[in-house]
């Protein structure tokens, strides 16, 4: 969850509305105090608009009112403190607490108390050891008590299926123990916030992962069955039509 790269140098939109629309203005106060940090860091905004403005367009389609000059701020300082990190896409603020030298402190002053709780949730999930699948509903439910804000989880789970999509830059070891723990923690736990479309994403991939000469071969039998699938639910929604006409 870094800066991104790629040769379009766009984001995937589906992983970075969940995780940033939905945050209020922070006060004035953390707002000056981020700009001084970033004039430190000499980041400007043209170099940044080929990434930012498909980002915008997607957040002013969703949230008309968000806050864009916030969203901007998180991009500049997640460009800072993973500088030298790449990966095919990327979040932007959840991960550098974690995996830079920027400290929950200072993630407060520079964006206020509400992000940095939101950061600070992700990363207590981060540290939670996976583990049998016989634990995995106790961890399941330590997670969501960990999580006192809803949108801990939806940002986990975006940052869960981020790691899926880029899974092929792991070890192989660590892809099966990645899609399994998915499996056993984070698709129920998508399944219990109704998020339907992730919790299916999250499986495929998975299964993908684990059993991959097995996935291929559904992958066919859906894919030669789809013709008479197409025609047999076209007859019933003519004849639902028919009845309600």
């Amino acid at each position: 969850m870094i800066e991104p790269s790629g040769p379009s140098g766009e984001l995937q939109t589906s992983e970075k509305s969940a995780a940033l629309t939905r945050f209020s203005t922070g006060p004035e106060q953390p707002r000056m105090r981020m700009r001084q940090r970033l004039a430190r860091f000499g980041t400007t905004r043209s170099p940044q608009s080929a990434v930012l403005d498909p980002l915008f367009k997607i957040v002013r389609s969703n949230h008309p009112k968000a806050d864009l000059a916030l969203i901007e701020r998180a991009y500049q300082t997640a460009e800072h403190y993973h500088r030298g990190q790449t990966r095919k896409s990327g979040a932007l603020l959840h991960d550098t607490v974690e995996d830079t030298s920027y400290t929950i402190e200072q993630l407060t002053a520079d964006f206020g108390e509400e992000i940095a709780l939101l950061v600070d949730g992700v990363t207590k999930i981060d540290k939670v050891q996976y583990g049998d699948s016989a634990k995995a509903e106790t961890i399941r439910k330590l997670i969501i008590a960990m999580s006192k804000d809803i949108r801990v989880l939806v940002i986990k789970l975006a940052d869960r299926l981020h790691n899926l999509r880029t899974l092929g830059s792991m070890p192989p070891e660590k892809q099966i123990r990645t899609a399994k723990d998915t499996l056993q923690i984070f698709s129920p736990l998508a399944h219990r916030l109704g998020m339907n479309q992730i919790k299916w994403e999250l499986e495929d991939l998975s299964f993908a992962t684990i059993e991959p000469k097995i996935y291929d071969q559904i992958v066919q039998l859906v894919a030669q069955h789809a013709p008479l699938r197409e025609r047999y639910l076209k007859n019933i929604i003519d004849e639902v039509k028919q009845v309600l006409a």
